[in-house]
């Protein structure tokens, strides 16, 4: 029998070890900026265009490769940081494991132009599909420059499994705001599509975090800082009253490395008992330093998972620490037994006589009456003022007749019966609204009918290629909504869909300006664009982001619970409801009608 076990050929390993490290663009930046750190570069600039999928540039100015070293670093597991096993344990750099140049280049066309301080010129590396080119000299200064292009070219359908531009630039910023945040002594460029995103240039670590999210968060910010023998805790949360109902601004740092925990996220936001809404995540950027031989950091690809060797010692220390920081800046409340406990009482002047205080009252106030107080009245004059027999007579005139409702008549194709009599609606319990068909009660949600009746519109305006956008209302002065700089360049790259929507903004100084919105709803300008940004973190299959968007924006448009409504109003949204594709079922899925047959209702009599 012949053997059936061959050796994958280079560029083939190359690829499957490029779906593990580079998924995505974003991958390939991390992978790239990183580098760049650990290549001692004081500024790194990161160009890109069509959210990675033209151009990845990232030029630095470290201090450059050797010709020879130019050309090693293509090859797998060439790596500068390693030379045995027990420097895994001692990792303090980056990159270390050699396989990420290796992945760009087996899917990408890569340019590296590199040079040493003490060369006269560069060195020029071509490498496509992990085939490299002649080196050939180059112009350029100190520094390293990569230039990867038409990613994922030979590999199709990783490329056809690539999200929107939107979300794969907004995974493109989070890397990029994950090593800002760790080095603020470096000076950070990104760009994209020739538009500057970020330009953040050294300072302190409250600098950078100002800086990555936006001149507002600088008076949201609470220092934290705690010090043992087993780690070092510094950094920032911010105030409770300022937490958003969206993840994104959660920072977790080991010895400058960005990492998820599960556990040391649920003890810091543990800390926040008591002080945040349960939809509600607070922001943090942290920062852990640990002796490197008690955390591995070799345990993922993609290095953001770590393994501790004190967790529950860490653990144990975070949420103490965040929550003094949090009480220390009067955020959250404390005990200060330091405080003198006696009464703060003024000294009595010398010669000064004590004077009693004085109670003065109205012994003809009577809280009933609606006139200014004056003489008791008499019996007589009280029965003057009760209700006249015509107003007695109109209000039993009111209960003694209810007419059996019956919804009306709707399209010809439509789902109900034609009524019989007329209609009659009746709000019960502040929230359901009350009528009734031919053989049956309903009982329907007013704010999930709402919900569902604005969806659909909201739906509508986008589908719909001819019909103008949603009605707005103009704001007589423009509201700033103050944004990070990654949020607002989402924000404008979806405005032209959220004009169809009736919300109209241009993009501020920190921020964005809203000036439109829409007519229909109660809701604010950050609510709806908290919506907006809410939806742009990932796609969910089969439902489009714009439709998620209307979902949200339908919630928060929505009427208010407890909100009573009038006949009229009434009579409008259970029109409109049934006018619908699904008046059964809210956007989210949850029941809005429940009926009862009359079969039932005679059978609880029984």
């Amino acid at each position: 029998m012949a053997d059936c076990i061959a050796r994958l050929p280079e560029h083939v390993a190359n690829q499957i070890a490029a779906g593990e490290v580079i998924q995505r663009p974003a991958a390939a930046v991390k992978e790239l900026v990183e580098n760049a750190v650990d290549a001692g570069a004081t500024r790194i600039e990161v160009r890109i265009k069509d959210a990675g999928r033209t151009l990845i540039q990232v030029i630095d100015n470290g201090v450059g490769m050797t010709e020879g070293d130019a050309q090693r670093c293509f090859e797998r597991h060439a790596t500068s940081k390693v030379r045995s096993a027990d420097d895994l344990f001692e990792i303090a750099t980056k990159g270390f494991r050699g396989e990420a140049l290796a992945s760009i280049a087996a899917i990408a066309h890569v340019e590296l132009k590199t040079r040493r301080e003490e060369s006269e010129v560069g060195t020029r590396v071509l490498v496509e599909g992990s085939a490299q080119q002649p080196v050939e000299p180059c112009t350029m200064p100190v520094g390293t420059q990569f230039a990867v292009r038409n990613l994922f070219y030979n590999v199709p359908a990783r490329r056809n499994f690539l999200k929107s531009d939107a979300v794969e630039m907004r995974h493109i910023i989070d890397e990029f705001q994950r090593v800002a945040l760790a080095h603020e002594a470096i000076h950070f460029v990104l760009f994209h599509n020739d538009t500057e995103v970020f330009n953040l240039k050294p300072g302190s670590r409250r600098q950078r975090v100002v800086g990555v999210f936006g001149a507002k968060y600088d008076e949201r910010l609470v220092p934290i800082e705690e010090s043992t023998d087993v780690v070092a805790v510094e950094g920032f949360v911010g105030k409770p009253e300022f937490a958003r109902r969206t993840r994104g601004e959660q920072f977790l740092f080991v010895n400058r490395r960005f990492i998820k925990h599960s556990a040391l996220h649920r003890a810091i936001v543990e800390a926040f008992e008591g002080l945040l809404s349960p939809s509600a995540h607070p922001l943090y950027v942290l920062f852990l330093t640990i002796d490197p031989h008690r955390v591995d950091v070799n345990i993922h690809p993609t290095k953001v998972e770590v393994k501790f060797e004190e967790d529950r010692s860490i653990q144990a220390l975070l949420r103490p620490a965040v929550r003094r920081g949090l009480g220390r800046f009067q955020v959250a409340p404390t005990l200060d037994f330091d405080q003198e406990s006696s009464l703060n009482i003024r000294e009595l002047e010398p010669g000064a006589t004590v004077v009693p205080p004085q109670v003065t009252i109205n012994p003809n106030y009577n809280p009933f009456e609606s006139e200014r107080p004056s003489a008791p009245r008499s019996p007589a004059q009280w029965l003057e003022k009760r209700p006249s027999s015509a107003a007695i007579g109109a209000w039993q005139a009111h209960y003694a007749a209810v007419e059996v409702p019956a919804l009306p008549k709707t399209e010809p194709s439509g789902r109900q019966e034609e009524p019989e009599v007329a209609r009659t609606l009746f709000f019960f319990r502040n929230r359901f609204i009350v009528t009734a068909i031919r053989s049956a009660l309903l009982l329907i949600d007013a704010r999930r009918a709402h919900q569902r009746v604005l969806y659909e519109s909201l739906v509508e305006q986008l589908e719909s290629v001819a019909a103008p956008s949603a009605p707005t209302q103009t704001l007589l002065f423009p509201e700033a909504v103050h944004l990070p700089p990654a949020d607002t360049l989402q924000l404008m790259e979806a405005a032209p869909w959220l004009r169809k929507l009736g919300l109209h903004f241009e993009a501020g100084s920190d921020g964005v300006q809203v000036t439109g919105m829409p007519v229909e709803g109660e809701s604010t300008p950050k609510d709806l664009i908290d919506a907006v940004l809410a939806e742009a973190e990932e796609e969910v299959e089969g439902i489009s982001r714009e439709e998620r968007v209307a979902a949200g924006w339908a919630r928060r448009l929505a009427h208010r619970p407890g909100k009573v409504l009038g006949k009229e109003e009434m009579e409008d949204l259970v029109d409109r409801l049934f006018a619908c594709s699904t008046p059964a079922r809210d956007p989210f899925g949850r029941p809005v009608i429940v009926t009862f047959e009359d079969a039932e209702i005679l059978e609880r009599f029984r």
